[in-house]
């Protein structure tokens, strides 16, 4: 196999009727059911293995908007069936000492919290009169359209559970006049409970209060493109590039407002159903915008070996005929809210609430 200029050679399994049923012994054959010990074949060379491996995760990456905040950890060796995190107890303020007295200590330890590890996976199947062609570059193809959709599905898993947080404002519904009306609950907003200015500093107010660490000097926000809209053109929104040759960017930074960098996705959160305020023959559209701070939740680390490419020759995947390979990807996640009081989800309406879909 070339490969942009270099040469590679790929190692297929042996024809097999069968469908891998245990990943270290046993084939069921597809026609008369019978069980056959197997000796895992090569797939690929090591070199070309990690080769798709990077590509896939590379292709990932633009896609894991939510995944980029969470404190990461390594898939457990021997891939358990749930994954830990730990972290230290706060400590209480310091007594006044008095002379020749000895204080009481404070107990300095850990707790942990654990999540279900979940596999995921998704494959293609490529004919054989497409593989005559190039089997390269349909392979890098395929690569390509799975890391993307391998970053989306797992950012879309990471957000679901972030939206189930409890430390919830809701925007305020705003009068002609002016006058705002506070809201308590999704439902009893209406077209006018706009993210604004007011509202980020209120969702910055909160995260200062309960001492949230900041991500490298700020907070974070993500957001809907939708609800951008709404608060771009404030007098003092600065666009990211003005900024960019100053700190790195994150994936899909968008600008600044307030102390707070905006990342935008259109898999930020968005509902419409029964939940949400009512319009004429329906409800209108509501968005999250997710206000993180340092570690407010973790997740198994793509990198660390939760994404993995899977490729299986004609021979392999083809039936009788050999007709097809496949060439997919699966990879284990779990994602956990480590510190509840270091987000706030921000829920509001916006200018397209009437004509976008929930995602």
């Amino acid at each position: 196999m070339s490969l942009f200029g270099k040469t590679f050679q790929v190692f297929f399994a042996p024809p097999d009727a069968g469908t891998l049923v245990n990943a270290t012994d046993t084939y069921v054959n597809a026609y008369t059911g019978d069980k056959t010990a197997f000796s895992a074949p090569n797939d690929l060379s090591s070199t070309m293995k990690t080769y798709y491996d990077t590509e896939l995760l590379e292709n990932a990456r633009p896609n894991l908007i939510h995944a980029q905040f969470a404190r990461k950890q390594p898939l457990p060796k021997g891939r358990g069936k749930s994954v830990e995190w730990r972290k230290w107890n706060t400590l209480a303020d310091a007594p006044a000492l008095q002379e020749g007295v000895i204080p009481t200590g404070q107990k300095f330890g850990q707790s942990s919290m654990t999540s279900a590890i979940v596999q995921h996976g998704t494959y293609v199947t490529v004919s054989d009169q497409l593989e005559l062609h190039a089997i390269d570059n349909v392979i890098l193809g395929a690569t390509e359209e799975l890391g993307a959709s391998a970053g989306t599905t797992q950012d879309k898993l990471v957000r679901d559970t972030l939206a189930a947080g409890k430390n919830v404002q809701y925007c305020d519904k705003v009068s002609a006049a002016g006058e705002h009306t506070k809201v308590e609950s999704r439902a009893a907003m209406d077209k006018t409970s706009r993210l604004t200015p007011t509202e980020v500093n209120k969702a910055v107010t909160t995260l200062k209060k309960q001492k949230a660490p900041k991500i490298d000097g700020k907070y974070v926000a993500i957001i809907h493109p939708s609800v951008t809209f709404d608060i771009r053109e404030n007098k003092d929104w600065i666009e990211a590039h003005k900024y960019a040759d100053v700190r790195p960017l994150f994936d899909g930074e968008i600008g600044e407002l307030h102390g707070v960098r905006f990342v935008e996705t259109t898999e930020a959160k968005v509902w419409c159903d029964s939940t949400c305020p009512t319009k004429t023959g329906g409800n209108l559209c509501v968005y999250s915008t997710l206000f993180l701070g340092k570690d407010a939740f973790g997740m198994i680390d793509p990198e660390g070996g939760g994404l993995e490419m899977i490729i299986k020759s004609k021979e392999q995947a083809g039936g009788p005929l050999n007709q097809f390979s496949t060439i997919g990807y699966k990879f284990s996640t779990a994602t956990k809210i480590l510190y509840p009081e270091r987000m706030v989800r921000v829920e509001s309406t916006s200018e397209y609430s009437e004509t976008d879909e929930k995602n």
